[in-house]
């Protein structure tokens, strides 16, 4: 035990001390955060709206009130006529143009003649951007007439959506990245071991008194608390700066982030043990916990289920378990009740990392 909190001080100190591994694992996780919840974040609001009416009548500016009502589509023009509204798409006045034709009020008071029809332009330089200011820009004008002429369906669907109502993708996505940003620390583990073995301090290491376990264990306790100050500062630029709602334990959000630092550093420690260089333990790192990350883990799209291979393969990196840890302790308010399945996961995958690395340096030493 001497020894290994030896190791662990030792460790707490070079931290402390380099500037570039501080940020590494202290700072540099909120800051990533910050910057990928921005990129990530789908939702289209204060969609600026070019308005032609070629109309000009009551009816058309009812349209108008009703489309701008809750301040989602901001009139920025009135355009006089096409010339004007396409110069005004192409130089970006606004992302969105809505075109009321003439006779359109004619069209409203009769129709049994036929629909009245309005035409809605996008800019769609930006396909995605453009398809959900399409979408809600034609809920909107269908909404508009189904109040005129109290339209009921045969069948009407009442639709809510619990623990997010406005379907926010920002309060979505902002706990998912926390177990992207929160890699960083067993990377900055990765990175301590290899370049051990660069600078030759590996072979003091071997040569002294230490135990392998005493050695790798005493790494990984100093990083998984350096971890725990990165986990509370993007915490804190989720709830503080995005607004996430908090409705968990924090302390259960630490406890279970301890469990994904374990699973992630024991294969950290693992990678470290076959490869020479810093840098190709970055590439590895970045290859294992970060690619994978973003494309099969459940942060953007769900996890693949109808295929057998795809699911294991989520199911064996550790971010699958902590995004829906992170999004169910801070959306949902869950419990540890609700998260074993995932929670229990990680501690076998922490289990296998940890005794794998073990395994093979005491190989290597001996």
């Amino acid at each position: 035990m001497r020894r290994f909190l030896a190791v662990v001080a030792k460790e707490l100190r070079h931290i402390s001390r380099d500037v570039r591994i501080f940020f590494l694992i202290t700072i540099s996780p909120a800051f990533l955060l910050l910057i990928l919840a921005y990129i990530f974040a789908f939702d289209v609001d204060n969609i600026s709206l070019g308005w032609l009416d070629e109309d000009r009548t009551v009816a058309s500016r009812s349209l108008l009130a009703a489309v701008t009502a809750d301040g989602a589509f901001q009139l920025v023009e009135t355009v006089p006529n096409q010339a004007a509204l396409r110069d005004g798409l192409v130089a970006g006045r606004f992302e969105v143009a809505l075109i009321v034709p003439a006779g359109f009020e004619h069209a409203l008071a009769r129709p049994a003649e036929g629909s009245a029809i309005v035409q809605v332009l996008a800019d769609g330089a930006d396909a995605i951007a453009a398809s959900q200011v399409l979408s809600s820009l034609s809920a909107r004008v269908t909404a508009f007439g189904m109040r005129l002429f109290h339209v009921s369906p045969l069948v009407e669907i009442r639709t809510r959506a619990w623990y997010n109502s406005a379907l926010k993708s920002l309060l979505s996505m902002t706990p998912g990245l926390l177990a992207i940003v929160l890699t960083l620390p067993a990377l900055a583990l990765t990175l301590a071991v290899t370049r051990e073995k660069e600078v030759g301090t590996l072979e003091m290491v071997i040569a002294s008194p230490l135990r392998g376990p005493e050695y790798l264990l005493g790494k990984l306790a100093a990083y998984v608390v350096s971890g725990l100050v990165s986990a509370t500062l993007a915490a804190a630029v989720a709830i503080l700066w995005f607004h996430v709602p908090l409705r968990g334990e924090f302390a259960l959000f630490l406890l279970l982030t301890v469990d994904f630092y374990l699973a992630c550093m024991g294969i950290s420690l693992l990678i470290a043990q076959f490869v020479q260089s810093q840098q190709m333990a970055m590439l590895l790192v970045l290859f294992v916990f970060f690619v994978p990350g973003f494309f099969i883990s459940g942060l953007i799209q769900p996890v693949h289920t109808t295929s057998l291979p795809a699911l294991v393969t989520s199911y064996a990196l550790p971010s699958t378990h902590f995004i829906a840890i992170c999004r169910a302790i801070f959306l949902k308010g869950a419990g540890l009740a609700e998260l074993q399945l995932h929670a229990g996961i990680l501690a076998l995958l922490a289990a296998g990392g940890l005794c794998a690395s073990l395994l093979v340096f005491r190989k290597r030493i001996g």
